[in-house]
């Protein structure tokens, strides 16, 4: 019986892999670089996998090994001091002010590390003989990573998985001759660690780490288990396996952490139990798992840009450091899948949401300690989530939102003497909410209103009333905190923000200042979206009243003297500056403020002010402008940006590519440079964002479609209504359009060429389906030097579709 079940497993197993052509990144040759090995990962853990063929090396992650312990850094001096500081800055003293943060507002913890967990390493025993055929790869159809080559005629084979759902990483490895394969395996640890060798078992306890006067609170522990039909021997730090055919590896970990506040779990026997859970079910029924819950996710959406190119039988590097002398339109559609198996891999429900590089680190010291940085970075991870129908990889996030206002609420108070809750620009696995790093950089309390928008994204994407509800509180703690926190500005008939500034950006000197025009947009889309909530929840009139008396009492969006669209109130924008922020664009993307159709100045503004800032950036911003560009309906500057980002960054002559400009490493990680994953998510999010677009009360279908993509379809974005999106189109046209409605409602469409189909009618007034309707929003303030800036567009055609749930609709070109 035992038997049967297993042929079965393999031959459903076999199925998945046959399904649909392969996406795969895959080399000739042994990762050198950690940024050339293959990562898989379950949210829980993470592995990169080097492929070598003498040794072998998995890097290891535990989602929840950071430094310290529960804390918080909340100075409680700094709101004795707010009215002072407001006062400097309207004065002009910004120097001033500045100082006064510093030394009443800041704190001498900046957040903790993400830390990593070393690393399992297989030394290998062959005979003498030459290696062939050797081949290591990262199949992203499947979310599995293997190894081949040959030796002396014997051919050996390993396979990672990071089952979807477990808390275990498993190798297989085997050989096709008897007897053949023997290797020991060890364990390069962190410094302090302790190695524990019983049976067929290894141990390793990590040890926290301190940082910035925190003490450590966690300790990681990791168990590594082996089964053979070879012979098993334990040394004093090692696992020797010889004379085998086949082995597998379990590899679990955990640390003691439960929640933000609680340090209280048990390391040991949370791995014990995964491992032997694990090895009760066995690898074959762990892999077929596996794949049902991968294929579940992932195969919602699938993404074809014609192509001429036999791309298979070049290396991944080599597809990278040639793309812009020979453009390939099936490398832009791998890298966006890849874009979605990293999100699936590093984020899923009951997990911590994919941090500055997902779960993915090989240091104890991580570029900005891997921490949250949410004044993009983090909010950047998950705009695929929704459009690219992956909504359960977004429920880490919405929970790390609950902790913040909670946490948030104790630094409202404390540091403004304000209701509701604030998060400032850092956070980290303690869910602290106060500034971090320095004044101009720290004051910025605006975080939690931005990540409280993917409450409000969720609703409005899936229709989800139940999830409203229970988020609602969190939602309208933002609002709140920006009803008690507007303060008057002396000139102005606004409510601006002070303190503040302009993510990382300043001008004369300074950064600090009130009222920029992100703070502006943010605080409208926290007080609107919470109106929106409260009417559909049934809040009482008088605190709507309120809202929307503060929301009218909001400064405008402004075109400054160059065309531009003003970051500050004041129209100080240099028109050569280039920097790598574009704060004052979040109300084109990942906002709804700014359309060429309602706001068509703000939206020309906005493309002079993009324009103006160049092309090329840091690896996550050309993310940010891959959105924007697809946002301004120009196809052919986003494959420009595109271009951009699918460049090498490599050292090594041999291997081609742009030691300064490149924006890929070999392994498809997007780099800063170093490594961020927010690139690769941006990346995703944008060629969504250019093949469908539903912000301003309409679907867009093939908004920003390049010239490069003559040909193509697209199967399964999701639009907000809760609407599932198929496409295909021919000489840059739409062709041909499938709807599936989950939920039912209207659904309003936007083309560039004239549609039919059953039901189909011709638009008229507003969006009646209240999910796709944008609220209407004041257009720029024009200073006198600019003259008649409207963007000039294409033809649009918008219809009406009436539609069932459950029901699908075809919609043809005429």
């Amino acid at each position: 019986m035992i038997r049967i079940l297993i042929l079965c497993l393999a031959v459903v197993s076999n199925v998945y892999l046959l399904a649909t052509p392969l996406s795969r990144l895959w080399e000739s040759t042994p990762a050198k670089e950690w940024t050339e090995a293959f990562p898989v990962g379950n949210s829980r853990m993470g592995a990169m996998i080097f492929g070598g063929i003498d040794t072998e090396r998995l890097q290891l992650n535990e989602e929840t090994f950071w430094s310290g312990r529960p804390y918080n850094n909340n100075n409680p001096s700094g709101r004795e001091h707010l009215n002072e500081i407001r006062n400097l800055i309207f004065q002009g003293n910004v120097g001033d002010a500045e100082n006064l943060i510093a030394q009443h507002y800041m704190t001498s913890q900046h957040g903790m590390r993400y830390l990593t967990l070393g690393s399992a390493c297989f030394d290998f025993k062959y005979p003498a003989g030459n290696v062939s055929d050797y081949s290591r790869e990262l199949d992203i159809d499947n979310a599995l990573s293997s190894v081949s080559y040959n030796i002396d005629d014997v051919t050996y084979h390993r396979e990672v998985i990071a089952p979807i759902g477990s808390d275990v990483i498993i190798m297989r490895l085997n050989a096709d001759k008897k007897g053949a394969l023997n290797f020991t395996l060890g364990y390069d640890a962190p410094e302090n660690s302790v190695i524990k060798v019983s049976g067929y078992s290894m141990t390793v306890k990590i040890p926290g780490m301190e940082h910035e006067g925190i003490e450590p609170g966690l300790t990681a522990v990791c168990g590594l288990n082996l089964i053979s039909d070879g012979k098993i021997k334990g040394n004093k730090n090692s696992l020797t396996v010889s004379n085998a055919t086949e082995a597998t590896v379990y590899i679990s970990a955990a640390t003691n952490f439960v929640n933000y506040h609680d340090i209280s779990g048990n390391a040991e026997k949370s791995v014990s139990r995964a491992i032997k859970q694990a090895k009760k079910i066995g690898y074959d029924y762990m892999k077929q798992s596996h794949l049902e819950k991968y294929h579940k996710l992932y195969d919602r959406v699938k993404l074809n840009l014609s192509s001429s190119h036999n791309n298979d039988k070049l290396e991944t590097h080599k597809r990278i450091a040639s793309f812009n002398n020979d453009y390939d339109p099936s490398l832009v559609a791998l890298l966006f899948q890849y874009g979605r198996y990293l999100l699936i891999s590093s984020s899923q429900p009951g997990g911590q949401p994919a941090n500055l590089q997902g779960i993915w680190n090989d240091s104890m010291y991580a570029p900005w300690d891997s921490k949250y940085t949410i004044n993009i970075n983090a909010e950047m991870n998950y705009w695929p989530a929704e459009v690219t129908n992956l909504s359960e990889c977004h429920e880490p996030l919405f929970d790390m939102i609950k902790d913040l206002s909670e946490t948030g609420a104790e630094t409202a108070r404390t540091l403004y003497g304000a209701d509701g809750w604030v998060a400032h620009h850092n956070t980290d696995l303690w869910r602290i909410c106060g500034p971090v790093d320095f004044a101009a950089f720290g004051m910025w309390p605006n975080g939690g209103a931005w990540l409280a928008t993917h409450l409000w994204e969720h609703y409005r994407y899936t229709g989800d009333i139940n999830f409203l509800r229970k988020y609602y509180p969190v939602i309208k703690g933002t609002a709140d905190f920006y009803l008690s926190h507007l303060t008057p500005h002396p000139t102005e008939k606004y409510l601006v923000t002070s303190p503040s500034m302009s993510p990382e950006h300043g001008y004369n000197g300074s950064f600090i200042t009130a009222g920029c025009t992100m703070d502006n947009q943010l605080a409208f889309d926290a007080l609107n979206n919470t109106l929106s909530a409260a009417k559909l929840l049934g809040e009482q009139d008088d605190y709507c009243d309120r809202l929307k008396s503060t929301i009218n009492r909001l400064a405008p969006m402004r075109v400054g003297r160059y065309g531009q669209l003003q970051e500050w109130m004041e129209d100080a924008d240099d028109p050569k500056d280039d920097h790598r922020h574009v704060s004052h664009l979040y109300g084109l993307y990942p906002g709804n403020q700014i359309s060429p159709y309602t706001t068509p100045l703000a939206f020309k503004g906005a493309e002079t002010s993009l324009k103006q800032r160049g092309d090329m950036a840091t690896g996550w911003s050309i993310g940010w402008k891959l959105n924007l560009w697809a946002r301004l309906l120009d196809g052919n500057h986003a494959d420009r940006i595109i271009r951009n980002m699918i460049t090498l960054l490599s050292y090594d002559p041999e291997k081609g590519g742009d030691p300064e400009n490149g924006r890929l490493y070999a392994n498809m990680f997007d780099a800063h440079p170093p490594f961020q994953i927010d690139g690769n998510f941006g990346f995703t999010a944008g060629v969504a964002e250019m093949l469908m677009q539903s912000h301003d009360g309409c679907v867009h279908l093939l908004p920003a479609l390049p010239d490069t993509w003559l040909e193509g379809s697209i199967k399964g974005l999701k639009s907000r209504g809760n609407f599932e999106i198929d496409m295909n189109w021919q000489q840059g046209q739409l062709y041909e359009a499938t709807i599936k409605s989950n939920i039912g409602g209207t659904i309003r469409i936007r083309s560039y060429v004239p549609l039919s189909g059953d039901g189909l009618k011709v638009a008229k007034g507003n969006c009646p389906n209240e999910l796709l309707f944008s609220t209407p929003i004041e257009d720029a303030v024009v200073s006198t030097e600019t003259k008649n800036c409207y963007p000039e567009l294409k033809r649009v055609y918008e219809y009406d579709l009436q539609t069932v749930k459950g029901e699908t609709y075809l919609l043809k070109r005429l």
